[in-house]
């Protein structure tokens, strides 16, 4: 029975090459776009997951608190001290483990580097976290302080190839050209699937040392939340229970601060571990995250386009379903039962679905290297070898088929065969109710997909031309200069004098970054300072970092040379003036204290976006800090290539040791917006599949409908009509089913992307040419489908037509 099912179905598909073609086609493509998405969304929600202990780790965060108890700043890390503490007072923690990041020169020998992705650890690191040592001593690797591990592909770079996992123990390398480390261990690189990827590790009781952070700073420092800190839990732990409990921690371990307690100016929280890729969104990751509304999306769009495959195919089912009716109608009268013919319909489907699947793994194959580019992943299809994505690709091949075959398979075996046969069935199918729907249903899908495509390029050219309040252009950023406020001053003026350079800035931060220092700020109340009930952000700058970036002056100066006491004082934007009350004249002279700065308000600047267009203006206090400005801004001037070389060798003379480590502001910039970037390519690609597999449909179609209509086109001819009228009479119930998609697409397009905009403080809006272009563009790629059927129905010669009819 199974053979002949078979037989008969490769026969049927054999018989009308055409459809089949197009259906194999569609379905090929749309199964290729849904098994990329798939490799990529399983990849994303497989971070993390790699720890044995992945479910019982939590990162503990630190969120604080304005004074009315919103919250102004969510960290991802805490104050050193909290740790400790948490393993002494919750008996539920059976392990905790703090790092902490740094940014470092190291040296060997002849060689060195500045490197990003150092970290201190704590001796227990390897009891929480799955990290394979290729050589040393889990146990004491980090055990003593000073002690450093590699990477293998560090110890690669350092110590060179050929067995750098024996040969890099018992060597020493120095930091900053400060401290000397032992070499204890080489450890295998963290997954690409981690949320932190270490080069170095350092012990711990490292930062003991006074030279480097101090014993009693880790025991007592409640303001420099900069430290990683992880606990593992016993089975059956209970976060909410912990965090309930994390106010009255917070109070008795927390002193308080100006009256207030210390569960009212910032909260604890536990984020799983495995959530912190798709659902941490704080203002200080130690890595870029993903968002799982993005997972959501692409979901989405990898079943929509799956979808319109099989639309196409059932679209082309019901087309030929007159045909059919009768192959059934003549199967019944000879005694063929139900299920059998349900049977024969779904081989069917089954067979130009596992032809497609075929097809589909070869693009597949194709495409992963593209996509492994674009998406900076290692996905490959040996993934698909999985057990449990092999049952999903079973499934999603046993579903598609299923839902393409269904029509055929439970519609039309359902009539009687006498009214079959009579021809009753076949001509009310002609009206094709059934396909209009199914094609309003593909270009709705498709019409989303381009309106979200223009929106998001209406965002990003927002986002490009939208003026910053200073300058980005051409602008040269050294990392991790140190404090070389001696050297820094004879290299900023023999820069300046060589004319490749308009000037030179230092600051703690730079725009594109986040602002997370924060102090209380006072202002004069009566005839004493009190403080003020507004989130102000701190960035250390010197005397140049204004006039560098360009930065205009709204009242007052900036900070001068000519007046020592400037340490003392404060700049401000417009933003935190006006959150204080003041106009930016009367801010001026007014008595401030913000963190160490106590003396007054001297200047006010006009308004520039430091942080990215997704957050709001921050309200701003600049203070002088003449060292620990690890940010050197350089505005290059002519050209690039050459000024940058210029720069280098000017460098290496003032700092032979210190590597020439560059990179550019508005590069920094684009980064800030590369998911959306890659949303937007993303939408385009997927809005131009989905198109092309709906036109495929259309082609179908419309060489259906000129098949089916060829009698009355003859007939049509000969009465006198000329071929545009059949053209318009061919196109226009195409033209009606796309505006009936328009109107579907188009709220369904709005509250998606007016959504996603929410994403953005500054945004653009959603014009209603976007609507017009996307009905326009899907209408003229709908005509220009239908048109060479149309044409050609229309110029065939009516006698012969008529004649073989």
């Amino acid at each position: 029975m199974l053979r002949n099912y078979l037989l008969i179905a490769i026969r049927n598909l054999r018989k009308h090459k055409t459809f089949s073609f197009i259906n194999i086609t569609g379905v090929a493509v749309g199964l290729a776009c849904f098994l990329l998405i798939a490799l990529y969304v399983a990849d994303e929600l497989s971070y993390d997951r790699y720890n044995t202990n992945a479910d019982r780790i939590y990162r503990v965060g630190r969120t604080f608190l304005s004074t009315d108890g919103t919250p102004s700043l969510k960290l991802a890390q805490a104050a050193p001290p909290f740790g400790p503490l948490i393993k002494q007072d919750f008996p539920e923690v059976e392990q905790m483990v703090r790092t902490l990041n740094y940014n470092g020169l190291v040296r060997y020998g002849e060689h060195s580097f500045n490197e990003q992705d150092i970290y201190f650890a704590e001796a227990n690191l390897f009891k929480v976290f799955d990290i394979k040592l290729s050589s040393g001593n889990p146990d004491l690797a980090l055990a003593n302080p000073f002690a450093i591990l590699l990477s293998r592909p560090m110890a690669e770079k350092y110590f060179g190839t050929g067995g750098p996992a024996e040969s890099a123990i018992g060597k020493t390398v120095r930091l900053n050209n400060q401290f000397d480390m032992a070499v204890t261990g080489v450890f295998e690189p963290l997954p690409t699937q981690a949320h932190f990827h270490p080069n170095f590790l350092i012990s711990f009781s490292t930062l003991n040392d006074n030279r480097v952070y101090g014993a009693e700073g880790l025991r007592t420092n409640w303001g420099n939340n900069s430290f990683n800190t992880y606990i593992l839990t016993k089975a059956g732990f209970d976060p909410q229970r912990m965090e309930a409990a994390f106010p009255a921690f917070q109070d008795r371990h927390v002193p308080a601060q100006e009256g207030r307690a210390a569960s009212t100016f910032s909260v604890l929280n536990l984020q799983k571990l495995t959530d912190i890729h798709l659902r941490s969104h704080t203002d200080s990751e130690v890595e870029p995250t993903g968002d799982i509304s993005y997972i959501y999306l692409f979901s989405a769009i990898g079943l929509f386009i799956l979808l319109i495959a099989c639309i196409n195919y059932m679209n082309l089912a019901t087309a030929r379903s007159a045909g059919r009716a009768k192959e059934v109608g003549m199967r019944k009268v000879v005694g063929a039962l139900r299920a059998q013919l349900i049977g024969q319909f779904l081989s069917e489907s089954l067979l130009l679905v596992l032809f497609a699947l075929g097809i589909a793994l070869l693009l597949v194959m194709l495409c992963l290297p593209a996509l492994n580019e674009f998406t900076h992943k290692e996905l490959s299809i040996n993934q698909l070898l999985n057990p449990v994505f092999l049952s999903i690709l079973v499934g999603v091949t046993l579903l598609t088929a299923l839902v393409a075959g269904s029509y055929p398979a439970f519609f039309l075996t359902s009539f009687r065969p006498l009214g079959v046969l009579k021809g009753q069935i076949a001509s009310a199918m002609r009206t094709g109710k059934l396909r209009q729907v199914l094609v309003v249903t593909q270009f709705s899908i498709a019409m989303v997909l381009i309106i979200s495509t223009a929106v998001v390029y209406s965002q990003m050219k927002y986002i490009q031309d939208y003026r910053l309040g200073y300058q980005k252009e051409q602008m040269l950023l050294l990392s991790d200069v140190g404090d070389s406020t001696t050297s820094y001053e004879t290299l900023r003026q023999q820069l300046v004098q060589t004319g490749i350079v308009r000037d030179m800035g230092r600051s703690s931060r730079i725009p594109s970054g986040r602002l997370l220092d924060s102090y209380n700020a006072r202002t004069m109340s009566g005839d004493s300072m009190a403080p003020v009930n507004i989130n102000l952000r701190a960035l250390r700058v010197d005397h140049d970092f204004i006039p560098t970036y360009q930065i205009g002056m709204a009242a007052g100066r900036n900070f001068s040379r000519a007046y020592p006491t400037d340490t003392a004082m404060v700049v401000l934007n417009e933003t935190a003036v006006r959150l204080l009350g003041w106009t930016p004249e009367q801010a001026i002279g007014k008595p401030f204290q913000y963190g160490p700065a106590r003396g007054q308000i001297i200047g006010v600047t006009k308004d520039f976006h430091f942080e990215s267009l997704h957050q709001q203006m921050a309200a701003l206090a600049m203070v002088l800090t003449p060292r620990q400005l690890n940010w050197l801004s350089v505005p290059l001037k002519g050209n690039i290539p050459a000024g940058v070389k210029r720069v280098e060798a000017v460098w290496k003379r003032f700092f032979p040791e210190q590597p020439f480590n560059y990179q550019f502001l508005d590069e920094r910039f684009d980064r800030l917006y590369a998911r959306e970037q890659t949303q937007q390519t993303l939408f385009s690609i997927f809005a131009g599949i989905a198109i092309l597999i709906s036109c495929l449909g259309l082609f179908g179609l419309s060489m259906f409908m000129a098949e089916v209509r060829t009698k009355e086109i003859g007939i049509r001819k000969v009465l006198g009509a000329s071929e545009m009228s059949l053209v318009t009479l061919f196109s226009k119930d195409f033209v009606k089913l796309v505006f009936v998609a328009l109107v579907i697409a188009a709220p369904v397009a709005w509250y998606a992307m007016h959504t996603w905009l929410n994403d953005f403080a500054y945004r653009t809006d959603i014009h209603w040419w976007v609507f017009l272009l996307a009905g326009g563009l899907t209408m003229l790629i709908a005509l220009l489908t239908v048109s060479f059927q149309s044409v050609k129905a229309a110029l065939m010669n009516p006698v012969k037509s008529l004649r073989s009819e």
